[in-house]
Formats: structure tokens, sequence, C-alpha cells
């Protein structure tokens, strides 16, 4: 199970968020290529971005600083944020960036997703953002009736092959992982997850390798690293432990 570490880009510096609430925010660092070397030099195997602006805006606003995380360091990129058509796809995927993330669209337009699945396969991944088991799009401003496992189902049938699970009400707030619907969302799909928010220790991490589940593919860490209430080096040795 990797320990993917992210960094969230809001007018080129690295911030975390309260539930997605951009008014809560908190500045950790003014140079995002340089946390991607530091987290690749503790480990990672996978740096998770999102472009705060682009999700807010609806296109990417940041693409220059992640192509040139994507430069510097050897590892892999995923970028998510305010894509919405397969031209913007094609742009990101041209920029060294290893995988693209979609959310919006997957409520809005699930023929963009089967479209972009055709023409990129693997490297399309859906985040699906929920609250109290709903979705929220449009970088967490606005709520759906839709029902979280009920969209991961459609994704899987429309060819996605990893999907990205946040539970927004802990995103930010370092009150655990939400087992429950981590359990709920992997009983609807057999393709990878990545579960995201709530970490907050180490004992989160074991929490949610305790669940066995041979689907997850790894977890989303953010505030709990910056604050320094989870080092990167033991997150992944406990994540590696029998």
């Amino acid at each position: 199970m990797l320990i993917i570490p992210a960094i969230d880009i809001r007018n080129g510096r690295v911030v975390r968020l309260i539930q997605g609430d951009f008014e809560q925010e908190t500045v950790y660092d003014d140079d995002p290529v340089g946390v991607a070397r530091k987290w690749e030099s503790e480990g990672a195997e996978l740096i998770h971005i999102v472009d705060l602006d682009g999700a807010r805006e609806g296109r990417p606003e940041n693409l220059k600083l992640v192509e040139d995380i994507a430069r510097e360091i050897s590892i892999p990129v995923e970028l998510g944020g305010g894509v919405r058509n397969l031209r913007t796809i094609e742009s990101i995927l041209d920029k060294g960036i290893e995988r693209v993330i979609l959310g919006t669209e997957a409520v809005e337009s699930p023929e963009i997703i089967k479209e972009a699945c055709r023409e990129f396969g693997e490297r399309i991944v859906v985040g699906i953002d929920a609250k109290d088991g709903l979705v929220v799009v449009r970088g967490w401003v606005s709520s759906t009736s839709r029902k979280a496992v009920d969209l991961a189902e459609e994704m899987e049938g429309a060819g996605v092959r990893t999907i990205i699970f946040t539970d927004i009400k802990r995103d930010g707030m370092l009150s655990g992982p939400n087992l429950e619907s981590l359990k709920e969302m992997l009983k609807a799909i057999t393709i990878p997850l990545i579960a995201s928010g709530g970490i907050s220790r180490l004992e989160d991490i074991n929490s949610i390798k305790s669940l066995r589940d041979e689907k997850l593919q790894g977890v989303i860490v953010g505030k709990a690293l910056y604050d320094g209430r989870v080092n990167l080096r033991e997150a992944i040795t406990v994540s590696e432990a029998g």
C-alpha cells in the first residue's frame, strides 16, 4: 500500500485547506518543487498534486509549476483540479505528468470519462469526493444527490481503472479515516482504490491496512505530514510491514 504525499497548490504556494474551505487556508511552503523533492528523498513513490485554483476556476491554473515538479523529480506525479475536457488531459499528459484526476466531469459529463479512458487508459483516475455519502463537485463547492458508491460503480463500468475516494468531512481535520465509508466503497468496486482524508497519525494507516483488501492501492496523506504528526519514512515502513 503506497503512502502518497499530497501537494495542494494555490497561488503558487503549498497550502492545506480545512474541509476544502478556501477561507480556512494554511500556507506551508512557497516552493512546491522543493517540497516534491523532499517527499521523493524520504521515499515517496508517487506525488498527488491538486491545483486548487484550477478546481475553482474550471481550468488548470498552476500547470507550469506542476510541469516543473514532474521534470525535477524521478517519481510519477498525478494532477487534479479543473480538468474538464480531453484537450486539457492531453496537454497535461504531454508535460510529463503521469496521471490525470477527473472529478466534476464524472458527474456532469460521464461521456468525457469514457472517451478519456478509451484514449488514455490507466492514466485516467477519477476522484470521488463525498460528504455524508453524497458526491460533491467543483472544488467541493457544489453538493449533489449522487451516492458516492453508485458513482464509483458507474465509473468502473465506464472504464476507469483507479478511484481516489475522499471523505471531505475528514479532510484537513486530522480526525482519522472514515473506515465504514471505505469498506462500503471497497465492496462496491473491483478496481484499485486510493483512500484520502483524515490521516492524523501512524495508527490511522494501520487501521486502513487492517481492512485487508487488495484493492487498497494507497493512502494520500496531507496535513499530518506538514504538521509533523506523521513522518513519511515511518509511514512507509508501517505500510510495508506484514
